[in-house]
């Protein structure tokens, strides 16, 4: 860590981490209210209160995990400290707080509007919303104008400032409904097909830069190229959002074409990832935040682009509109591209922050693999069940409570695997906060990580055990002290 003031990301982490924590815990109790629906008095706790719980607490979390990352990455970006860092405690007390009044109105049924999903926030926390974002906007554009102008940070402040726009829309509800539907995809679509692609593609730039060694113009040229795509194809892809709700039927074609070429940008960002790890001239020690930016490539790549691409022509949309084939694709897309995003960015950035080594790197990224398969599995249960559900309500007429009926199985497999990914969570939440005595950073090198590569890059995996140890403990009698108790203690 260069700069003093890239310590208020990690307030703006600890933040996110404890409502992902929260979203993760409300999308279990609606799973498992789709399988036991009476396991909770209605009065007490309705469905819709769990799932507008679920899906702001996602939306709010992944936000602040924007900020942390602009405040951790802007500075070393832009070569100074942050403009104000006592505007930016004052923004998150006015973002957090305005969050956790949200969610407890929501608890006492008080919100703004329930059909708007995402945006049914009262207008006075709107508006609490739109002051911390104005706060945000001046702070780390004043810090980027007084510093080094990079693309990544020209990218990442597009983004930000595209956020903060779009979200204006949500503050005018027309009583048309097909007016009202068509402004609040504004923000919703153009946020997370859109400018959120932006943010995506600056911060895991940021991250190839840092940990493959690769060329910064390079990189950038990549970087440019993504950001054309994404906006090429995500500002007239919003059509695919307008084929029924009462709009010319231009719409179907526009639709159908863009929102097809979506796939696109994706695709250019796994491309992206996996040569720049190719090219690079680094062995990085953190091969947990390296996990992270190439799942978070693969797993956008499939949840936005492959998912969206399978029911976003017109010809299918038709059948498939509202069914659980859109749930399948929300849970990848928004997992894949925006929480494996913040997730790799907190796993490069934390121990620097914490002054130590890369620490708990096995139970950081055995907290992907949990995560990551249940998100999957999950997914791919409700897209079965969404092809079922097409079938018989769609094509055989079927009312939707009797198909309800028939999908209680993929529902039982949905929950035990939100299970899994709640297990996940909390694995790579104390992974990130609760580091390892024994990995104490020494000096420059981490070295346990050290030990490890030094043992497979010496003997790689013959058998492993075997000559691995063999391996650390000839680098043990090179370079470590045998009176070190800490380091001896490690083989």
């Amino acid at each position: 860590m260069r700069y003093e003031s890239q310590r208020i990301a990690q307030v703006y982490w600890l933040g996110a981490l404890l409502i992902f924590a929260v979203q993760v815990l409300f999308g279990l109790i609606g799973g498992t209210l789709y399988v036991l629906p009476n396991m909770v008095s209605t009065d007490l706790l309705p469905f819709n209160v769990v799932r507008m719980i679920h899906t702001n607490a996602l939306v709010v979390w992944l936000l602040l995990g924007f900020f942390g990352a602009a405040y951790y990455l802007i500075p070393e970006e832009a070569e100074r400290e942050i403009y104000s860092p006592k505007l930016a405690y004052i923004q998150f007390a006015i973002f957090f707080l305005g969050a956790l009044a949200a969610v407890v109105g929501y608890l006492f049924h008080i919100y703004a509007d329930h059909a708007r999903s995402y945006l049914e926030q009262p207008v006075w926390v709107k508006l609490g919303i739109v002051v911390a974002a104005l706060i945000f906007l001046f702070n780390v554009s004043m810090t980027v104008l007084q510093g080094r102008k990079t693309a990544i940070t020209n990218v990442l402040l597009l983004g930000l400032w595209g956020i903060a726009i779009f979200f204006l829309f949500s503050l005018y509800n027309p009583a048309n409904l097909s007016l009202d539907k068509m402004y609040w995809w504004y923000v919703v679509h153009l946020w997370v097909e859109g400018v959120w692609e932006l943010v995506m593609a600056s911060v895991l730039a940021f991250i190839m830069l840092k940990m493959t060694g690769v060329d910064r113009e390079v990189i950038e040229k990549w970087l440019y190229v993504i950001v054309a795509t994404s906006l090429f194809t995500g500002v007239l892809g919003t059509g695919h959002h307008y084929y029924w709700i009462g709009t010319p039927g231009y719409w179907q074609w526009i639709g159908s074409v863009f929102s097809s070429l979506e796939v696109v940008p994706f695709f250019g960002m796994v491309v992206f990832t996996f040569s720049m790890v190719w090219k690079g001239r680094r062995d990085h020690p953190n091969k947990a935040a390296l996990l992270w930016s190439l799942g978070c490539s693969v797993l956008a790549f499939f949840g936005a682009g492959v998912w969206g691409f399978l029911h976003t022509l017109s010809s299918v949309n038709f059948y498939t509109h509202g069914t659980q084939v859109t749930a399948a694709h929300g849970h990848l897309a928004f997992y894949g591209a925006y929480v494996c995003l913040n997730l790799a960015i907190m796993s490069y950035a934390f121990p620097q922050l914490k002054n130590r080594a890369p620490y708990n790197q096995v139970l950081n990224m055995v907290s992907f693999w949990l995560i990551s398969s249940g998100v999957v599995f999950m997914t791919v249960t409700l897209t079965f069940a969404g092809v079922l559900q097409t079938h018989l309500e769609r094509v055989n007429g079927m009312s939707y409570m009797d198909v309800q009926d028939q999908l209680g199985f993929f529902y039982m497999m949905r929950l035990g695997a939100g299970v899994v990914t709640v297990i996940g969570v909390l694995l790579f939440i104390y992974s990130i906060l609760v580091p390892r005595e024994q990995e104490m950073i020494a000096g420059k090198y981490d070295i346990p990580v050290a030990l490890l590569a030094y043992g497979i890059a010496r003997h790689p995996i013959d058998p492993v055990l075997h000559r691995w140890r063999r391996g650390t403990h000839q680098l043990r009698r090179r370079c470590c002290n045998a009176n070190d108790k800490a380091v001896v203690g490690l083989f």
